[in-house]
């Protein structure tokens, strides 16, 4: 399994539009991030975890040739904005299959509506094969997914187990149930927005604490603002199995 970061940052992106803040004004590519999304590649599938406002970006950046699955985290913006740019793999694929909770699959159907139209469809719209998931393992082929159900403040979110690998993002609170899906993980990718308290994600302490309860091999963070400080910086205040994430990074396992 390989793993690509394709972007780690929060909703506004680092740098943000017009800011004088030093990490936003930083030369160093580490420090430059497009919104949270990654690949998860398997046995020759590529499945992607959110589709946000730079996801034709990333494709481009990481020559990306097909998308099998899309699995949606939440309805916000930052994590759905980009399906329309799905329409090239369309093109050539055909109907994409798309798996979210149903709150996040009727915002899509609103957002979208032309995606999903069944009559009339205008011929350039791309298509999608609609999958409603609830907290409970599902399969893509013969793989086996498992949802993490999170709090992201009053919101529902869904992370994912793929095999040894946890990907959680705009988490703030976790049951315990849920935390035990997480056993015996080898990788955990967690969100750390910055180092103050906020009130609908994990700040770094938190975060850290997090992994501490987790215990797994690895662990990456992701969902960063240009608060939290310099990736270097940053880094080098971590524990040696934690490592800050930026765009483009691969990983394997």
């Amino acid at each position: 399994m390989k793993v690509t970061f394709l972007g780690t940052g929060t909703s506004q992106g680092v740098p943000i539009i017009g800011s004088t803040h030093p990490v936003c004004l930083s030369e160093n590519p580490k420090d430059k991030r497009l919104r949270v999304s990654v690949l998860v590649e398997w046995n020759s599938h590529n499945i992607l975890i959110d589709c946000g406002p730079d996801f034709r970006l990333q494709m481009l950046a990481n020559k990306v040739s097909h998308i099998d699955a899309i699995l949606y985290t939440h309805e916000h913006n930052d994590h759905t904005i980009g399906l329309d740019d799905i329409r090239p793999y369309f093109f050539r694929q055909g109907d994409i299959p798309i798996y979210a909770h149903k709150r996040v699959l009727d915002s899509l159907k609103k957002r979208f509506d032309y995606i999903f139209e069944s009559e009339n469809k205008y011929p350039g719209s791309p298509g999608v094969k609609v999958n409603e998931i609830q907290n409970e393992t599902f399969k893509f082929k013969d793989f086996d997914i498992i949802p993490v159900n999170v709090m992201h403040n009053r919101l529902q979110v869904f992370g994912f187990r793929l095999k040894d690998f946890v990907y959680l993002t705009d988490v703030k609170t976790i049951e315990k149930e849920e935390v035990e899906k997480l056993r015996g993980v080898k990788v955990l990718v967690i969100n750390a927005l910055r180092r103050e308290p906020h009130h609908s994600h994990f700040n770094l302490e938190e975060a850290l604490e997090f992994i501490r309860e987790v215990n797994p091999e690895r662990a990456y963070l992701t969902h960063i603002s240009h608060q939290l400080g310099f990736h270097e910086e940053v880094q080098a205040e971590l524990p040696e199995n934690v490592f800050l994430a930026y765009d483009n990074l691969k990983i394997e396992l």
